[in-house]
């Protein structure tokens, strides 16, 4: 018989392992000595041995999941259950033990840990959601198409919650890009037929630009292109390559009027600027008349300049009112000169001047005696008061010698 710490061989061959609970078969050896079937034996308990450390690494280094561990485990612990090898079984058992441990804190941490993902999942779907749903009444069209696209691979990135709630999610936010997608064809739709309205009044806005390109009604023309502008704007945009093709017809009918305008705007305003130094001679020559010396002959010359003002057209806008005002001044002073030769020579008029001077002088005469007269009676009061109205009539007195004086003296 052989023997070892944790076993022994009796005479028949039958191999034992010692164990808390007393000794339990291994099996038997008839092929060789006690010592080699205790050494093969032992062998078998070195390698449960390894296999468990292996085990072991894995557990701690690897991402095994609990079940792969538990199933590992489990058929370790029956192998050292059977008794198969020789060595302290115990030790091995607590060994299996300590990894159950292991496996079920292990366990426990993960399903902890993927609650916490699936918690995080959920909030961060329920944040796509609202997202979702707030852009769905976007009018940012393109930006928030491009958003709703974004939100779709962020959530493809996600992990799967419990089928109830993925899908619930997942319901909602479908029905926002639907809602969002349903919104915006209907807004190109209308935008379409917007465009489409803008389109057919430009066309007629073109046909009446081109039919006005060569009129020559230069100011009722040009004001017309100016409200057909005012309606261009108020049309709204057609499509873009129609828009591109009419505003390229509507400005080219604007530019073919508005050059042949500008082209007899300018030889016009070249005419009225000759026609304006010809009528700034002719007022400098009406000029020389004054003051009038002779009234018949300053009055032949003016007829004269007028007939050749009247001859010459128009002037620039601008320099109208002065060089009129040089020749109005001239007509003005030969007007005062026929005034002042009519009163002279009219007989009638002389008469009545020289009656109110002999009245006038009759009156301020009267009055004089009556101011000596009220200051020799001492009333000073009444002289005083004649001197006063003596002072008017002296005043109207002088006035009519003034006009008596233009009738010859």
């Amino acid at each position: 018989m052989s023997s070892d710490p944790w076993g022994r061989v009796d005479e028949t061959g039958t191999v034992y392992v010692r164990t808390a609970d007393g000794e339990k078969v291994v099996g038997s050896w008839q092929a060789g000595s006690p010592e080699e079937a205790l050494a093969y034996f032992e062998r078998k308990y070195e390698g449960l041995a390894v296999e468990i450390g292996l085990l072991e690494r894995r557990v701690k280094t690897t991402d095994l999941s609990a079940k792969d561990a538990t199933a590992a485990i489990d058929h370790l612990r029956q192998q050292v259950d059977e008794h198969h090898a020789v060595g302290d079984l115990a030790a091995l058992g607590t060994r299996l033990d300590a990894l159950v441990a292991t496996v079920d804190s292990r366990r426990e941490e993960r399903k902890a840990q993927k609650a916490k993902q699936t918690d995080e999942a959920r909030r961060a779907k329920e944040a796509l959601v609202t997202e979702a749903e707030e852009l769905a009444q976007s009018e940012q069209w393109r930006s928030a198409g491009e958003r709703l696209r974004a939100l779709v691979d962020t959530w493809k990135g996600l992990p799967r919650l419990d089928r109830k709630s993925d899908d619930e999610l997942w319901h909602r936010f479908s029905h926002a890009r639907s809602a969002f997608s349903k919104r915006r064809k209907a807004h190109f739709a209308s935008l379409d037929a917007q465009r489409e309205e803008a389109r057919q009044a430009k066309e007629k806005l073109v046909a009446e630009a081109e039919s006005l390109s060569g009129s020559t009604d230069w100011g009722a023309t040009a004001a017309r292109y100016r409200g057909l502008m005012t309606e261009w704007k108020a049309a709204g945009r057609a499509q873009r390559e129609a828009e591109d093709d009419l505003w390229n017809r509507f400005r080219g009918a604007q530019d073919v009027f508005f050059a042949a305008r500008s082209g007899v705007f300018a030889e016009r305003d070249a005419e009225q600027g000759e026609n304006l130094k010809l009528k700034e001679e002719l007022a400098a020559e009406a000029e020389k008349l004054v003051p009038v010396t002779d009234l018949k002959a300053a009055r032949a010359a003016f007829r004269s300049v007028n007939e050749r003002w009247e001859a010459v057209g128009h002037v620039p806008r601008d320099a109208r009112p002065k060089v009129e005002g040089r020749l109005h001044a001239v007509e003005r002073a030969l007007k005062e000169a026929e005034e002042a030769e009519w009163r002279r020579t009219n007989p009638e008029a002389r008469a009545r001047a020289e009656g109110l001077t002999g009245q006038l002088q009759a009156a301020v005469d009267k009055l004089r005696t009556q101011i000596d007269a009220a200051r020799a009676s001492g009333n000073n009061a009444r002289a005083d008061k004649l001197s006063r109205e003596l002072e008017g009539r002296q005043a109207l007195l002088d006035q009519a010698l003034k006009g008596l004086e233009e009738f010859g003296g």
